[in-house]
C-alpha cells in the first residue's frame, strides 16, 4: 500500500495542513492501493501565495527561457512514461491501450506548446496601436479523474508558455497518478513556485481557488454542475474562466455510410475510455430504413468487446472508476428499461466472472427517443442509445436537440455531404469518419458544454490579457 502524505508547494514536497485521508481503491479488484492526505483551504492559500510571488519573475521570462523549461518538462515526463501508464491502469482502471494514448497526449500537449511558443506573436499592430498580450496572472487548474495527467500537462504547459504560474488541484481519486507526475515535474527543475500541486476536495481546495483574489484565472475540466458553481463564485473577483464540461455527443450515420466500417467505429466512439469520456459518441443516429441491419451489426460488434483486466493488452473496456460510478451507470440502465427503450445487448449487473470489480456490461439501447433521460443526460459509462431518423434534416435537428455541444461525429462516404452536415452541428469539435485528436486545434464546447477553448492559439490566448498601447 502506498502513502501519499505530501503536497507540492514552492518547489518542495511538504506536509499539508490538512489531516483528512482518502482511501485509494482499485476499481478492478476493490483492493486498497493506498491513502492520500488531503490538502485544505490553508494549503491552497499557501500555494497561491507561492505562485503569486513566482509570477513576478516568471511573467518576465523570455520566450527562449520558457521554451527551455518546457523542453525540460517534456523530457522529465517522457522519462517516467511507463510509470505513468502503469499507475493509470492500476489506480483509474483505464485500459492499457487508452492509458498509453492518454500519456502520449500529455507529452504531445507539451510539445505543441513548445511549437506554438516558437512562433506566437505576443505583440501586434492593430490600426495605429500596439497590442501587447500580457500573462493574466496565477492560474487555478482543476482537473478530473478520467485522464488526470493528460489534463494537467496540457493546462500547465499552456499556462507556463503564456507566462502564468499555477496552482493545480487534481482529483483526490487520482492521487497516485498525480504523485508520479509531480515527481517528474520536480525533476524538470522549474523555478520554485511556478507550479504548485494541492490534491484536495472540491468544496475545500477547489472553492478556495475559485474565490481567492490571488487567482486570476480558472481552467476547469469536469461536470457542468460544478462548472456553473465555479463561474458563479469566480465572478466575484472577475476571474477569467475556461470551462470544459460535459457532453452527450451525437454520432450521425448518413444513408451512404459503409455500415461494416461505421458500426465498429461507433461502438469504439461510445465506449472509449470505458465510456467515461466527455466526448464519447453516446447517441447513435441511424437511418430508419437501416435500423434492422444496424441492430445486427451492433450485436456482433458489442459481443466482440472484451471487458476485463485493464492491464491486458486486448481489453477494450475496464472498470468504472469507483463503486459510486458503477451504481450511477446501473441506475441509468434501469432507467432506460423503465422509459421503454429496447435493450439490444448488455443490461444491469456485472459481466460474468467480473463480480469483484466495478465492471459494467457494455449496453446498447435501440428505439430510443431523444426525450428519454438516457438520451439527454451524461451517463459516463459504456451505454449507447440508438435513435432512428427519416431524413437528413431530422438527423441534424435531433443531434442539436441537447443542452450540450462538446463533440459530434459524422460517418458517410460522400465527403462533401458530411462537411455540409458538420457545418450545421452545434458542437465544438466535429469528427468525420474517425476521432483523431489535434493538439494544435481548439477544443471546447457550445452551450452547456463549456466556455472558452483549450489547445493551440485559442488555448494560449485564454491565459493572456490584451493591452492596447496608444502613442
Amino acid at each position: 500500500m502506498k502513502i501519499v502524505d505530501k503536497i507540492y508547494v514552492n518547489g518542495a514536497f511538504v506536509k499539508p495542513h490538512g489531516t483528512v485521508t482518502f482511501d485509494l481503491i482499485s476499481p478492478a479488484t476493490q483492493e486498497l492501493l493506498g491513502k492520500v492526505t488531503l490538502a485544505d483551504a490553508t494549503d491552497a492559500q499557501m500555494a497561491i501565495a507561492a505562485a503569486g510571488k513566482a509570477f513576478k519573475t516568471w511573467s518576465k521570462t523570455t520566450r527562449e527561457e520558457r521554451i527551455g523549461y518546457l523542453e525540460k518538462m517534456h523530457a522529465a515526463v517522457l522519462k517516467r512514461k511507463q510509470d505513468l501508464i502503469d499507475v493509470m491502469v492500476a489506480e483509474y482502471g483505464g485500459t492499457l491501450s487508452f492509458s498509453t494514448s492518454s500519456v502520449q497526449y500529455a507529452l504531445d500537449a507539451i510539445t505543441s506548446n513548445i511549437t506554438l511558443l516558437k512562433q506566437f506573436d505576443f505583440e501586434k499592430k492593430l490600426g495605429n496601436s500596439t497590442v501587447v498580450l500580457d500573462p493574466v496572472g496565477v492560474a487555478g487548474i482543476i482537473t478530473p479523474w478520467n485522464a488526470s495527467n493528460s489534463f494537467i500537462c496540457n493546462k500547465l504547459s499552456t499556462a507556463l508558455a503564456a507566462g502564468c504560474t499555477a496552482v493545480i488541484k487534481p482529483s483526490e481519486m487520482s492521487a497516485l497518478q498525480t504523485q508520479v507526475l509531480t515527481e517528474a515535474l520536480h525533476e524538470a527543475g522549474l523555478p520554485n513556485g511556478v507550479f504548485n500541486i494541492v490534491t484536495g476536495l472540491g468544496p475545500e481546495v477547489g472553492a478556495e481557488l475559485t474565490r481567492n483574489p490571488g487567482i486570476a484565472k480558472i481552467s476547469f475540466t469536469g461536470s457542468t454542475i460544478v462548472g456553473k458553481t465555479i463561474a458563479r463564485d469566480g465572478v466575484e473577483t472577475m476571474k477569467r474562466v475556461t470551462l470544459e464540461l460535459g457532453g452527450k455527443s451525437p454520432n450521425i450515420i448518413l444513408h451512404d455510410a459503409d455500415l461494416s466500417k461505421a458500426i465498429p467505429l461507433s461502438v469504439a466512439a461510445a465506449f472509449m475510455n470505458n465510456g467515461q469520456a466527455c466526448i464519447a459518441g453516446t447517441r447513435l443516429l441511424v437511418p430508419e430504413d437501416q435500423l434492422e441491419e444496424v441492430k445486427t451489426l451492433l450485436k456482433k460488434a458489442v459481443t466482440g468487446v472484451k471487458v476485463g483486466n485493464p492491464a491486458d493488452a486486448d481489453t477494450h473496456v475496464g472498470p468504472m472508476v469507483s463503486k459510486k460510478q458503477y451504481e450511477r451507470v446501473q441506475g441509468y440502465i434501469k432507467t432506460g428499461v423503465e422509459e421503454g427503450a429496447e435493450l439490444l445487448i448488455g443490461g444491469m449487473g456485472h459481466p460474468e466472472g467480473l463480480e469483484s470489480g466495478n465492471f459494467v456490461k457494455p449496453t446498447v439501447f435501440v428505439n430510443v427517443k431523444n426525450t428519454m433521460r438516457i438520451a439527454r443526460e451524461e451517463i459516463f459509462g459504456p451505454v449507447l442509445s440508438v435513435i432512428s431518423y427519416k431524413t437528413e434534416e431530422e438527423a441534424i435537428d435531433i443531434a442539436n436537440d441537447t443542452t450540450y455541444g462538446l463533440a459530434a461525429y459524422i460517418q458517410g462516404e460522400d465527403a462533401e455531404k458530411a462537411r455540409r452536415v458538420a457545418a450545421r452541428l452545434e458542437a465544438g469539435r466535429v469528427a468525420i469518419n474517425g476521432f483523431k485528436h489535434d493538439p494544435m486545434a481548439p477544443f471546447g464546447g457550445f452551450k452547456q458544454s463549456g466556455i472558452g477553448r483549450e489547445y493551440g492559439v485559442y488555448g494560449l490566448e485564454a491565459y493572456l490579457e490584451p493591452k492596447t498601447v496608444l502613442v
